[in-house]
């Protein structure tokens, strides 16, 4: 390992450590703060939750893309389709995010065991979404460095909690969508 590639991930490693735990902390104040009910004259987002679920779609199959394409040697077009996929979470987070700070929640209306079906999705969504950060940062960090035995060993576990995390988040839509107002 050479000094420059050890001095690459220490630099990064300071930031996957703060957006590890500020994205999610950022996410969870600002999902409780509704501008409108602040008294700022906003249009609530109500367009964006098909958006926002349709971009976790993309997101799977772009994962899918860039795991085949590792697979089939296509380096270069691995790398781009993960930071698409990077770029598509990001996306979604700020759509999210604004969609419930001009919006009012929507609460499940499904009843028996859907309802319990549901809030295992959404619970195991929710948790595995922060937990992914730090994966999908320290993978990135870890090609970024040319540290691919690293990449690969973390990318072992990061690439099916990205991917469930993706699928879950459409899923999730695809059973409250009926019950948006």
């Amino acid at each position: 390992m050479s000094t420059n590639t050890t001095t690459v991930e220490k630099k990064y490693n300071k930031w996957i450590i703060i957006l590890s735990i500020v994205i999610p902390l950022a996410v969870a104040a600002l999902f409780g703060v509704n501008l409108r009910k602040l008294g700022f004259e906003v249009e609530p987002l109500t367009f964006l939750p098909p958006i926002y679920a349709s971009i976790n779609g993309l997101t799977a199959i772009v994962l899918l893309a860039a795991l085949w394409a590792i697979k089939n040697k296509k380096v270069k077009l691995h790398e781009a389709l993960m930071k698409i996929a990077i770029l598509c979470s990001v996306l979604f987070l700020i759509m999210y995010i604004g969609y419930h700070m001009t919006s009012d929640s929507t609460k499940f209306g499904g009843e028996g065991a859907v309802r319990y079906v549901y809030y295992f999705i959404l619970i195991t969504h929710i948790i595995l979404s922060i937990v992914v950060i730090p994966f999908v940062l320290t993978t990135y960090v870890r090609a970024l460095a040319q540290r691919f035995d690293k990449h690969r060993k973390i990318a072992r576990f990061t690439f099916p909690i990205w991917l469930y995390v993706a699928i879950t988040g459409v899923i999730v839509y695809l059973m409250i969508s009926p019950y948006y107002v």
